[in-house]
């Protein structure tokens, strides 16, 4: 016959539970990587990448070391300077990256003709797609592939 458990003993019993299997309170982590906040990259042809990436839509802001080009609400790409990142001095970056080093993917969220038409009004023209790509949403889309005036590669996936 089944007795009702006092509820200190219910209470420590959820607290054995809980530390047995790793769940609860205790053994919830401190804190977790959310996502990105930005990407940097070398730049070499300051006023052709601020023209491209403003053709593609993109939100700019310039200060005496980056170009910061912003990624929907959440995430940007600084692109260090000429003078900043061929500082001897400046060690906050890959030692070895040189213009061109970025592969980046970018979420179109329009139509393919849409994206076609934004590519071309950029000037930029595809060298690989549409063609079906895994993608970090865990599903597969369709891809465009283009580069920069610096000669970085762009992907543009659209999710169906």
């Amino acid at each position: 016959m089944w007795t009702r458990p006092s509820r200190r003993r219910f209470v420590a019993g959820l607290l054995a539970a809980s530390a047995s299997t790793g769940s609860g309170a205790g053994a919830q982590p401190a804190g977790r990587v959310r996502g990105f906040d930005h990407v940097a990259l070398p730049m070499q042809n300051t006023a052709a990448m601020v023209a491209f990436y403003r053709a593609l839509g993109f939100q700019i802001s310039e200060n005496a070391n980056a170009v910061s080009v912003y990624v929907g609400d959440a995430t940007m790409i600084n692109f260090h300077r000429p003078a900043r990142w061929q500082d001897p001095a400046y060690t906050l970056r890959a030692p070895a990256a040189r213009p061109p080093c970025g592969d980046l993917c970018f979420v179109w969220d329009g139509t393919a003709p849409a994206l076609a038409a934004t590519l071309q009004r950029a000037g930029a023209k595809p060298i690989e797609g549409p063609v079906d790509r895994p993608g970090g949403r865990k599903a597969t889309g369709s891809s465009v592939y283009v580069r920069d005036p610096d000669g970085n590669l762009l992907e543009f996936m659209i999710y169906s």
